[in-house]
This record gives structure tokens, sequence and C-alpha cells, in this order.
């Protein structure tokens, strides 16, 4: 078991950043650390993964094998998607081949725009964002460190995401991820952290569960009223959506109990072909296959909020978030 005790830090004669954390992370944990910008979540992530020490307090119980996505990932420009990751997995103890099918495997699970051949300078922060992820699970670790794991994924790589985070908890590995949503813990994590003021608190987990498993809402893909497509909504910036998968001509969000009506008007006002609203079942997980039998046609609740903002520009930012950049 991971296991922070009274840890702080702080950056020469700075304020200190975290303040007397103590946190345990047990074989196939999947936890949440939900905090805003600036709160401390980054410097809290690369303690646990061994990259930076702690001023203050001890951890112990540090697996040997890391898999660690940052918040903003560089990679070496002239090298491709391939080269770059087989390298990688060299670096880690892989031989050539096996690292090289690895990177092909999940490049093309992630949907990669441009295959694993793609070269690392022409890829936009999504895709970049699936290097990253590939990088850290070439060898299957035994605790995967996330930081705003989802931040910037497109569709097709919400739902797999989620996918890849229960496999490492199946075979007993444990996963830490952060973000500010607390509707993304909700969907995803098995336990939940709050972190304000350099210290971390646990949360109510299920209550938070409970407030983010109302329903799935799939969209249909063949119809083309004009306009922007569901493909091209940056769906990680729209409030209450906590998952995303694609399915052939279909896309599948889950929704959160508070926004499930302003998704749904977000939807209504862009003339979207709405197949299906369905209660959410089996847990907080990712949303069925749109093919399945869970999203049967129903009558969606009063509509209430107004939607949200509909950001079509894929390379459009987060607010108060900046771009990630490779150089």
């Amino acid at each position: 078991m991971l296991r922070c005790e009274a840890v702080g830090k702080r950056y020469g004669r700075g304020g200190w950043v975290l303040r007397d954390v103590d946190l345990n992370v047990a074989a196939g944990d999947v936890l949440a650390v939900i905090g805003g910008n600036g709160s401390g979540k980054s410097t809290l992530l690369r303690i646990l993964a061994g990259l930076t020490r702690p001023t203050a307090g001890s951890v112990s119980g540090r697996p040997a094998c890391i898999g660690y996505v940052p918040d903003r990932f560089t990679a070496p420009e002239r090298l491709s998607a391939a080269s770059y990751l087989t390298h990688m997995g060299r670096v880690r103890g892989l031989s050539t081949a096996t690292a090289r099918a690895r990177a092909h495997r999940l490049t093309d699970r992630l949907a990669l725009v441009g295959g694993a051949d793609a070269s690392l300078r022409t890829l936009s922060k999504g895709n970049a964002q699936k290097v990253a992820l590939a990088q850290a699970l070439l060898v299957d670790p035994d605790l995967l460190v996330l930081d705003e794991p989802w931040s910037g994924l497109d569709a097709s790589a919400h739902g797999v995401l989620g996918e890849l985070v229960e496999e490492v908890a199946a075979r007993g590995g444990a996963v830490v991820f952060t973000d500010h949503r607390e509707a993304i813990a909700g969907a995803h994590a098995t336990g939940s952290y709050v972190i304000a003021a350099g210290r971390v608190t646990s949360s109510d987990h299920q209550d938070m569960v409970h407030s983010t498993t109302l329903g799935d809402l799939t969209l249909d893909l063949t119809a083309r009223p004009g306009g922007p497509s569901p493909d091209d909504v940056r769906w990680d910036t729209v409030p209450g959506v906590v998952a995303v998968s694609r399915r052939d001509d279909a896309l599948a969000l889950r929704v959160a109990r508070e926004h499930s009506d302003a998704v749904l008007m977000l939807a209504l006002r862009h003339r979207w072909s709405v197949d299906g609203v369905s209660p959410a079942e089996g847990g907080p997980r990712r949303p069925p296959d749109p093919a399945g039998p869970d999203l049967r046609p129903g009558r969606p609740r009063a509509a209430g909020t107004q939607p949200p903002h509909l950001p079509t520009d894929r390379t459009e930012r987060t607010p108060n978030r900046p771009e990630r950049t490779t150089t």
C-alpha cells in the first residue's frame, strides 16, 4: 500500500503548497483528487509518482512500476509517435518488437489521428494526450497517476480512457487521477478527495456517485442538419458530461443529474437527432454501447436551465486552463 503521512510541500521559502496530507492508496483503488487550478493537485501527483520529494512527512510503499501522465506532455517533435513509444518501451525493459507492438495497439485503441506513424510535431493537444497515455501504459503499471487525463480528449478516446482505468484496477493496480469536476470523479472513481488551501480531505463519494448517475443520452451522428456536429464539441468543457463513448454512427453521453436537462437542450438546440434517453444502469462507469439494449428511447425530464456554451473549435481552451504545447 502506498502511504502518505503528514506530507507537506513548499518550494524554497514560499508558502506551503501542501500541508499535513495523509493518504492511502491500495491495490484496486481508483482515487480522484478534485480541486481548482493552483490547488496543489499536480504537486501531490508528482509526490505520489516519486518525481518530487516532500518537504515534510514521508511516503512509503511506492510500487516499482508507475505510469505517469503529466498535465503538460512534451516529447521530441522530430520523432513519430511509434518511434517515441518504442524508445520509451525499451527504456522500461521491453524488447523492440514488444514495445512497437504495444505502441501500435494502444494508439489504435485510442484512435490517434494519423496513426502510430504520425509525427509528434503535427499532433493537437488531444492527440498528444493520447500519446502520453500510451507511454504510461506500455508496461502494466502497479500505480497509474493521471493529471486531468480527460481534458482535451475527443469522444473516441473519452470512453476508452475509462475502460483503461478500469482494466488497470481489475489487474490489481491502483489509479490516482485529478480533475476539477466532481462529476468525473463520480463516474470513474471508487474514492474521492478534495484539495483546497493545501489540505486534502476525504469526500462523501456515495453522495457524489448518486448525483452523477442519472442517465445516458444517445445522439445519432448520421443526421447532418447543418452547423456543428456532436463530433465537433469539446465535451470535456460541457458541464455535467462525465463520460463519452463513440460507437459507429452513435455518440453516447453519460450525464450528471443536475445538468441532464441542459445537455439535452444543447442537443435539441442544434437539431441533433436524439436516439435515446434512459437512466444509467450498472453504476458510475463508462456509457454503454449505443447499439446495446440499455439505451431505450424514453421521455426526457422537463427542460430547465439554458444550454451551456458550445465550443466548436477543437483547439479552444478550457477557461482558466493553459493549452498544452509540445516543444
